[in-house]
């Protein structure tokens, strides 16, 4: 079956580059037009193409949000699909060394942002007579993750989120859905392993392991099953999927292993 979203008029947002960008080009190829945004000047200029435009914003600044909708609505003559993207990965460290300051940008971009973003869209969607809100949260939206609290605070946040626009935004024919990845192969996936190997005093190696182990399925995921997703739930076969936390993690259950910086690293020995 060939999945379409032709003729829908979808924001994505963080599409410069990663996942956001595969979803931005997977909905032009499904024949959607796209409008995406990026902090990157050079990422904004890379993306664009036929069925794509882009413009430089931040979407934890909510006035660069609504210069962003503004431009959106413009270009395309409305909206009825947001693809949340956004989202920076935070500190890794335990509690008591975060920075405020770090604090603040992890939930202003991940969850803030989200809010911001749906807020300029759905007096859109309204108008057009439908619309689909995709929120990208993570599996650490739903398990904990030591030494990551501002990124899982803030991905937590997102299930509040979904599930309370999806009742309140469904008699408009408005659907919300998280899609909840886990280990994603790519580099900022990369980066964090990096990030975590160095808390725990452990290799990239070691690190990597033990996040597999915890993976039922003992793979990583690739950033184009994000976007398959996200491209069925704009098509028309899933116009009545809504309220849904939907994982694409390879059964990843537990982060048993990773939460104990004390412990030594794999391999050595006590006294």
């Amino acid at each position: 079956m060939q999945i379409s979203c032709e003729g829908r008029r979808a924001v994505v947002t963080a599409g410069g580059a990663g996942i956001g960008r595969v979803i931005a080009e997977t909905l032009a190829a499904g024949g959607a037009q796209v409008f995406t945004c990026d902090i990157e000047p050079g990422l904004v200029d890379d993306v664009r193409g036929e069925r794509i435009d882009a413009v430089v914003a931040d979407v934890g600044d909510a006035s660069a949000v609504d210069r962003l909708f503004e431009a959106a609505a413009a270009a395309m003559g409305g909206v009825d699909v947001l693809v949340n993207n956004a989202g920076i990965s935070g500190p890794t460290a335990r509690v008591e060394e975060i920075e405020p300051a770090d604090w603040d940008r992890t939930i202003a971009v991940n969850i803030s942002g989200q809010f911001y973003c749906a807020r300029r869209a759905v007096p859109l969607m309204r108008a057009a007579g439908r619309g689909v809100i995709i929120n990208i949260s993570s599996t650490a939206g739903r398990l904990p993750f030591p030494l990551r609290l501002p990124y899982a605070t803030s991905k937590f946040a997102i299930t509040g989120l979904t599930k309370t626009l999806a009742l309140e935004l469904g008699p408009a024919k408005i659907s919300v859905n998280a899609i909840l990845p886990g280990y994603i192969l790519n580099a900022r996936g990369a980066r964090v392993i990096r990030a975590k190997a160095e808390a725990a005093g452990r290799t990239v190696e070691e690190m990597e392991a033990t996040i597999l182990r915890n993976i039922a399925m003992r793979t990583g995921i690739a950033e184009q099953e994000i976007a398959d997703l996200a491209l069925y739930l704009c098509s028309e076969s899933g116009r009545h999927i809504s309220g849904q936390l939907l994982g694409v993690d390879g059964a990843f259950e537990t982060y048993a292993g990773m939460d104990n910086l004390d412990a030594p690293p794999s391999g050595a020995g006590g006294g």
